[in-house]
C-alpha cells in the first residue's frame, strides 16, 4: 500500500485535480490520499489557508467576514462546478465553516488553528465527492475518526505516540480509496490543532508509519529535489536519491520542498519517501531512503543555505574550565523561551546562532541583559545578519580532505568564513558567511562538486 500526499498546487483547480485522478487511477496501490488546501492557481493568487487565517483574524476582531467567505467559497464553487457536483455539498461546507467560526476557543491561537485547518477538511470533503463522481469509490476519514491525537502546542502540534496503535486499527476495504485531510490533528481535549505550516507532509508520514505503508509518495510541483536552490544556480542537478539524514539536514537549512518534521515518522517506520511532480508523474522524482538502501557514491548530495539568522558571540577566558558555564546560558534561554539553532564553541568563545523569529518582542534585549548580568562575559557582540550554508552528503563521512574540498572553492571565490562546524552526524559541514556572500559561496561549492548536471563521485 502507498500513502500519497498531494500539495496545494496539485489541488488548486479542476484541471490540476484531473491530473490527481489520473495518477491515483494509474496505480491501485495508491489507497490513502492525503490532501492539502487548494494552493495558488497563478502568480499573485492567494492560498486558501491564507484566506482562512484572514477569516480567523476578522472573527477575533469582530469584523464583518463576508468578503473573505466569498473569496474562499469562490474557489470551492469553481471546483464543484468543474466536476458538476451536487450544489448541496457547498451548502454543507458553508454551514460547517460557519459553525467553526461560532465555536469558543481557549485562546486566539487555537481559533486560528481551527480555522486554518478547514482548508484541508473542506478539500478532503470535496475531493471525496469528486472521486466518487468519476467512478473511484472513495471514503473520507478524519483525525477524529482514526484517533490521530496531537500535543497542545498551538499551531505547532506534535503527534502523540499512542496515536500510532489507533491508526493501525483503521479498516480499509479492498475496493475503496481513503481521502484524508492533512495539516491537523485533535488534542486529548478535542481541540483542533495544526502542525507547523506545510504540515500536510507530516500527516502523510504519520499515516505511512501508522498504516505500515510500503511507500510514501509526496506529490508537489517540481520534478525532483535539487542539489541547490535554483534561484542561486541555473539548472541545478536533481537529487535522485538521498538518505533520511541528508534530507533532515537539507530541509532544516533551507530546502522547502519537503517538511523536515515529516521525515521523523518515516524514519521511525523505516518507510521510503518518493517526492514526485503532479504535472510530470512519469518523472522518477527523488527517493528518500534509509542509509542501508543508499546506492549512490556521490561526494556531496546537496547544498542548502538561509540568511534568516542572528549570532551572539560571547568571549570569556577559560570557558573550558568553568563547570556549568554552558548550562547557565541554556537556563537563561529556557527562562526566556528562546530556542537556539547551533552553539559552536572554543576554549574562550561561544557563538550562539538563532533564527531571527526567536528574538522578537524584546527577547533579544532581555537575553543580552541577562547574559551580561549573570555570565559576565569579557566581550559580547551581536552579528545581526548571518547566513548559514549547509553542505550535506553521506560521502563526507570519514573522507580525508572533505573540509578542504568545501572550503577551498570559497577561498578561491574570495569568500571569508565567519564560522565552521562539522555536524556530529559527520554527513554535514556548516559554514557561516556574511549574507552578501551567501550566493557566491553556494555557487563556488556547487561548481566544485557538480559537473554537467551530475554530482561528482567519491574517489
Amino acid at each position: 500500500m502507498k500513502i500519497v500526499k498531494f500539495g496545494g498546487s496539485s489541488l488548486a483547480n479542476g484541471d490540476q485535480i484531473l491530473k490527481v485522478i489520473k495518477i491515483v487511477k494509474s496505480d491501485p496501490a495508491r489507497r490513502v490520499i492525503v490532501v492539502s488546501a487548494p494552493g495558488k492557481r497563478f502568480t499573485g493568487d492567494r492560498k486558501i489557508t491564507d484566506l482562512l487565517l484572514d477569516l480567523a483574524q476578522a472573527v477575533l476582531n469582530r469584523e464583518d467576514p463576508q468578503d473573505i467567505y466569498d473569496s474562499i467559497f469562490q474557489r470551492y464553487t469553481q471546483i464543484a462546478a468543474f466536476f458538476q457536483l451536487d450544489p448541496e455539498i457547498l451548502t454543507e461546507l458553508k454551514t460547517h465553516l460557519f459553525q467553526i467560526t461560532q465555536a469558543s476557543y481557549p485562546s486566539d491561537v487555537f481559533c486560528q488553528a481551527a480555522l486554518s485547518a478547514q482548508g484541508e477538511y473542506m478539500s478532503a470533503r470535496l475531493i471525496t465527492a469528486v472521486f466518487n463522481q468519476v467512478g473511484l469509490k472513495a471514503r473520507m476519514l478524519t483525525p477524529m475518526a482514526i484517533g490521530m491525537t496531537v500535543s497542545k502546542e498551538a499551531r505547532n502540534a506534535q503527534i502523540l505516540p499512542a496515536s500510532y496503535a489507533k491508526i493501525a486499527q483503521t479498516k480499509i476495504a479492498d475496493d475503496e480509496i481513503i481521502i484524508f485531510p492533512g495539516f491537523f490533528g485533535i488534542t486529548k481535549d478535542g481541540l483542533i490543532n495544526t502542525f507547523s505550516r506545510g504540515g500536510s507532509d507530516i500527516t502523510g508520514a504519520i499515516l505511512a508509519r501508522g498504516l505500515d505503508a510500503d511507500l510514501y509518495e509526496n506529490f508537489t510541483d517540481v520534478d525532483s529535489i535539487y542539489a541547490v536552490n535554483p534561484k542561486l544556480v541555473d539548472n541545478p542537478a536533481p537529487i535522485h536519491e538521498m538518505t533520511f539524514s541528508e534530507m533532515r539536514e537539507l530541509s532544516y537549512a533551507g530546502f522547502a520542498v519537503f517538511h523536515d518534521e515529516a521525515i521523523l515518522p518515516a524514519i521511525e517506520g523505516n518507510i521510503p519517501i518518493n517526492v514526485k511532480n503532479t504535472n510530470h508523474p512519469e518523472a522518477a522524482g527523488t527517493m528518500i531512503v534509509p542509509r542501508a538502501r543508499l546506492t549512490h557514491k556521490n561526494k556531496i548530495t546537496g547544498i542548502a543555505s538561509a540568511n534568516h539568522f542572528q549570532a551572539l558571540y560571547i568571549h570569556r577566558y577559560l570557558i573550558n574550565r568553568q563547570v556549568g558555564f554552558t548550562a547557565s546560558i541554556l537556563k537563561i534561554l529556557a527562562d526566556l523561551n528562546i530556542s537556539y539553532e547551533h552553539m559552536p564553541s572554543g576554549i574562550d568563545d561561544i557563538t550562539i546562532i538563532f533564527d531571527k523569529k526567536q528574538l522578537t518582542g524584546g527577547r533579544k534585549e532581555k537575553l543580552t541583559q541577562r547574559i551580561q548580568e549573570e555570565i559576565h562575559p569579557d566581550a559580547l557582540e551581536w552579528k545581526n545578519d548571518y547566513a548559514i550554508i549547509m553542505v550535506v552528503g553521506e560521502g563526507l563521512i570519514n573522507r580525508v580532505g572533505a573540509m578542504s574540498d568545501v572550503v577551498d572553492p570559497m577561498r578561491d571565490a574570495g569568500v571569508s568564513l565567519t564560522m565552521v562546524n562539522q555536524g556530529a552526524s559527520e554527513i554535514s559541514i556548516m559554514l557561516g558567511v556574511k549574507p552578501e556572500d551567501e550566493a557566491k559561496a553556494v555557487r563556488a561549492i556547487y561548481d566544485a562538486h557538480f559537473e554537467n548536471g551530475h554530482a561528482k563521485k567519491e574517489d
